[in-house]
């Protein structure tokens, strides 16, 4: 298992407490400092079961810089929004767990991460 994680935020912080009280195995990333390559972070969606603009921060600054917000969301722009994304790390919503059965979540409740013990 593989959790993607901001040291700074409280989800985080409450996903890997609960992976810990759960005595899960698994690898912390802090993904802001090893951001995922555009193939990992389609993978990752793949699981998810999502688009990039599902999981995007379209509230943090770079994205506003960047127009984010008004992007079109279709299959023709999805390489844009990865590509914005891997460049800009911060614009992905985390915490995101990859379980080693194939499954992910992103974890940002209890029930979320509760679908990976």
């Amino acid at each position: 298992m593989e959790i993607w994680v901001n040291p700074a935020c409280s989800k985080c912080r409450s996903a890997v407490k609960m992976l810990d009280e759960a005595g899960s195995a698994y690898t912390v990333r802090r993904y802001l400092e090893d951001p995922p390559t555009a193939e990992e972070l389609g993978e990752v969606l793949a699981r998810l079961g999502l688009q990039p603009w599902e999981v995007a921060r379209t509230q943090e600054k770079v994205a506003k810089e960047l127009g984010l917000p008004a992007w079109p969301k279709d299959a023709g722009s999805r390489g844009r929004w990865i590509e914005a994304m891997v460049a800009n790390p911060i614009l992905i919503q985390r915490p995101i767990i990859t379980a080693d059965d194939g499954s992910a979540v992103v974890g940002r409740t209890e029930e979320a991460v509760r679908k990976v013990l």
